[in-house]
């Protein structure tokens, strides 16, 4: 077993494993165990009492998170020349289609967030091998495959995240940094709890909100109140 650093048990003797904490103060308490010498992730890991081999079951949306989320998003807009001055307006990174489309046949994926159009998504159909697994495939359900290129683009950057039950029944999203002050981190947590909620699949029975935790990149986990939503 690994031995603990001195951070890890400063971290742990705070956190009492036998309560539920509010949203509040495990937003305040995940910034005073953050010990890293960057600015961490805050993650929320909410697990669903679903069965995601339903298709029925499966929870998959998007959220705009009110504060962002607080990480610089590089946006690819991939679209045909008409679009292009839309797409670079709206602050995306990178825009064209081709020559990207080559690039990442090559391998390239240095970006957060792929945008396109409808007529776009047939090229893109052969790069599912590559997109897939990173997460990067554009989907209409998530946004990314729209007319309103400038909407999209936009919307990623001011902190729209999309989240997808895994198969063990859990999602996970990254809701901010520990640089954000503890109201900004239980806002933005809120807001994907409460979009949950009320996405819960009319086929799933008993419990769906089974647990919550929240933690940043270096932390121990904090184990929320189910009924904070």
């Amino acid at each position: 077993m690994a031995k603990l650093t001195k951070n890890q048990k400063e971290a742990l003797s705070k956190i009492d494993r036998n309560k539920l904490y509010s949203l509040q103060e495990a937003s305040a308490l995940v910034k005073d165990i953050t010990k890293a010498k960057f600015d961490a992730s805050v993650d929320i890991a909410v697990r669903l009492g679903v069965d995601p081999r339903k298709a029925n079951q499966m929870v998959r949306g998007v959220v705009t998170l009110p504060h962002g989320t607080g990480k610089d998003v590089k946006v690819l807009a991939l679209v045909t020349p008409d679009k292009e001055a839309e797409a670079k307006e709206a602050g995306a990174d990178y825009v064209g289609l081709d020559e990207y489309l080559e690039k990442i046949k090559g391998g390239w994926t240095d970006v957060d967030v792929i945008v396109t159009m409808p007529s776009v998504m047939g090229k893109l159909g052969p790069l599912g091998r590559v997109l897939g697994p990173r997460g990067l495939m554009p989907n209409p359900k998530t946004g990314t495959v729209t007319m309103d290129i400038a909407k999209a683009v936009s919307d990623v950057k001011a902190g729209k995240i999309d989240f997808k039950v895994d198969k063990t029944g859990i999602v996970h999203a990254a809701i901010g940094k520990v640089s954000f002050s503890a109201d900004k981190i239980s806002d933005n947590a809120l807001e994907l709890l409460e979009t949950l909620k009320k996405m819960k699949p009319t086929a799933a029975k008993g419990v769906y909100m089974k647990s919550i935790y929240m933690s940043s990149t270096m932390s121990p986990s904090i184990q929320l109140d189910t009924k904070v939503v």
